[in-house]
This record gives C-alpha cells, sequence and structure tokens, in this order.
C-alpha cells in the first residue's frame, strides 16, 4: 500500500472498503476495495473523514487483509459450512446444514494468540440451523505478513477447527414411571414437556409407556423400546431417592451399562446418563429428573442435541458442564443464546 492524499486519488485503486457510519440510519462500506477512484467520489470519501487513503500497491510477501481473511476462513470450515465474501476485511461463517457445532478450543486459542489476526466464533455444543452465523475471521491491520498467516496455519493443525455434526432422524421410545400417573391419580406431564422438547429436532416417538414403581416392569419396558426399534429411550419420573423411585435401578438391572447418575446442572442434578450395547447397536438410555417437565431450560436441553448429532457422552463430558451449569432462570428465557451450560 502506499498513503496518498485523497484529492490525489483519482484512478488509483482502493486497497480496503471505506466504511460511512451515520447513527441510527448507515453502517456499512461505501466504497468496496478494489474501487477505482473517481473525480465524483472525492466529496463523498472527504464527508466520511477520509483526507487520506491507503491505495493497492502489491509486495511481495505481504498479504492484504481480505488474502488473510481468508486464510483464517479456510482453517476454520468443514463441509457443512458457507462462507460469505469478504466486508471491510471480515468473513463470515454459516452453517449450510442443522447440526451439532463443535469447536476445538484449544486450536482456537492458539490461532488467537499468534497476534494481529482474529477468529470469534459461537459457543461450542450448540445446536445450530442452516443459516446461522457462527463465526467470523479477520486480521487487525490492513496488511500482514504471509509469514505470520503461515505461523497461524501452524497453530491451527490438520482439519478444521470448527465442525458441525449434522443431526440424523432418531426414534424414540418414551418410559413414564409413578403410581400417581399410573393410578390415575394425576395427569402425566412428563409426556407432552418431552413431546415439545423432541419437535424442536427430526426425532420420532415409537410410543410412550406409563408403568407403575416396578422395577421389573420398567426393564421389560426398556427392552420392548428397543426391540421395537428405539435409538433413544427416555426414562421419566422415579428419579429421586425415595424408596418408591425405582427407575435408576431399573436403568442399571436392563443392562445398560450407566456413565452417570448424577450431573452439575440446576435444574437436572439428578440426571441418569446409561448405554444399552448389544449386536454392535448401542442405545442411549436416559434418566429425566421430575425437572425436565416444569423448568424451561434443564440438563435435557444441553445434553439431548449431542446424542442426536451421535455423541457418546462420558462423565467428564457431564463434568464438564459444572461452570455455567446453573440457569438463571430468567423472566424471559433467551437460551440458548445465554451462558447456561457453557464455559
Amino acid at each position: 500500500m502506499k498513503l496518498i492524499r485523497t484529492e490525489d486519488a483519482v484512478g488509483h485503486v482502493l486497497c480496503q472498503d471505506i466504511t460511512q457510519i451515520i447513527p441510527g440510519k448507515v453502517k456499512g462500506p461505501v466504497f468496496k476495495k478494489g474501487h477505482i477512484v473517481e473525480e465524483k467520489d472525492i466529496p463523498v470519501l472527504l464527508s466520511v473523514g477520509k483526507e487520506h487513503l491507503y491505495v493497492w500497491e502489491k509486495t511481495e510477501g505481504i498479504l492484504h487483509e481480505d488474502e488473510a481473511a481468508a486464510i483464517l476462513r479456510d482453517i476454520c470450515m468443514d463441509g457443512h459450512m458457507t462462507a460469505g465474501e469478504p466486508s471491510e476485511g471480515k468473513i463470515e461463517i454459516f452453517a449450510a446444514c442443522d447440526g451439532l457445532l463443535k469447536i476445538n478450543r484449544e486450536r482456537l486459542f492458539a490461532v488467537n494468540s499468534v497476534g494481529e489476526m482474529m477468529i470469534a466464533t459461537i459457543h461450542g455444543n450448540t445446536a445450530v440451523k442452516a443459516g446461522e452465523k457462527l463465526a467470523g475471521t479477520r486480521v487487525i491491520p490492513l496488511v500482514i505478513s504471509a509469514e505470520k498467516m503461515e505461523r497461524a496455519k501452524a497453530a491451527a493443525g490438520e482439519g478444521p477447527i470448527l465442525k458441525i455434526l449434522p443431526f440424523s432422524h432418531v426414534k424414540v421410545g418414551i418410559i413414564t414411571t409413578g403410581s400417581e400417573v399410573f393410578k390415575g391419580r394425576i395427569e402425566d406431564a412428563f409426556g407432552p414437556a418431552i413431546r415439545k422438547k423432541l419437535a424442536e429436532y427430526d426425532t420420532e416417538i415409537l410410543g410412550q409407556k406409563i408403568l407403575d414403581d416396578d422395577q421389573e416392569s420398567i426393564v421389560e419396558a426398556i427392552h420392548a423400546a428397543i426391540a421395537q426399534g428405539a435409538e433413544m429411550v427416555l426414562c421419566t419420573g422415579g428419579m429421586s431417592v425415595d424408596p418408591d423411585d425405582k427407575t435408576p435401578g431399573a436403568i442399571k438391572a436392563s443392562g445398560a451399562r450407566v456413565v452417570s447418575y448424577g450431573a452439575p446442572v440446576l435444574p437436572g442434578a439428578m440426571f441418569l446418563l446409561a448405554y444399552y450395547e448389544q449386536e454392535g447397536k448401542t442405545v442411549p438410555v436416559l434418566g429425566l429428573p421430575g425437572c425436565v417437565m416444569y423448568a424451561k431450560r434443564t440438563i435435557f436441553d444441553l445434553v439431548l442435541p449431542r446424542i442426536l448429532a451421535g455423541e457418546m457422552l462420558d462423565a467428564e463430558d457431564l463434568a464438564a458442564y459444572g461452570e455455567g451449569g446453573l440457569c438463571r432462570n430468567c423472566a424471559q428465557c433467551t437460551y440458548p443464546n445465554c451462558g447456561f451450560g457453557k464455559c
């Protein structure tokens, strides 16, 4: 680049977008990078405070901000993402399908620590929809050395920093326990709450079985749901330590491998995660505590998209929810655009 007076810029090529800001009305480029300055442009450029301009002079080993932002874009993206055109030195990245966003936090930190460049993202482990903005990339100066961008690529390592795990169609069996529901003393509130949550994703409910607090019956129902083709089994109710609550014991007695009974999340501390494995088939079996039927968002909202994206969660995954695992119960829920379940 070389710096020249705006009045002397006619015929020169702009090497940056020129931004115009009118509070409450306009914020965007009035001239795009690559624009050849004309005589009529001079008053406009002066009106946005540009008495001097950088015009492009290609130099070996030096990259323009748009070229550098494209390198950062390529560091980030997998095949389930799209990107916009450079604008004001920034490139935005979008989801191309519905799925679960995964972020390699260590590699993202490494690139952002190189200096004079940035990749900003939304939180990982977030369910995203096609077209949703995921990240933005840019370098801070107008030009940057090619050598420094090579350092960024080395810091990023192999493979994209961001990935989307697409959601697949999942068949679900629901088992509701509790003598109060089974004997008609109260109306089932779990079923409608669960169905509403599942409706946010591509799921198919095979059926709901309502049972008394009887361990053998619950075990039989788990096996029956899996035999029917359930790819996930949700057991609702009976999750506390009361003597009448048989669900945790029944899930274990079914032969499912219990990953964790309990999670550092409120609402949802009494959550249970297990996997039933047989003949090469692995079916998540979830024990859902009572909060799922009345709280706006719970542990179920945090783990459901991860399971639907095909992730196999372990005890460490659940333990990591401790920081951010306290829901503030806001009067107006904005989840997932909040800190719940994020660290």
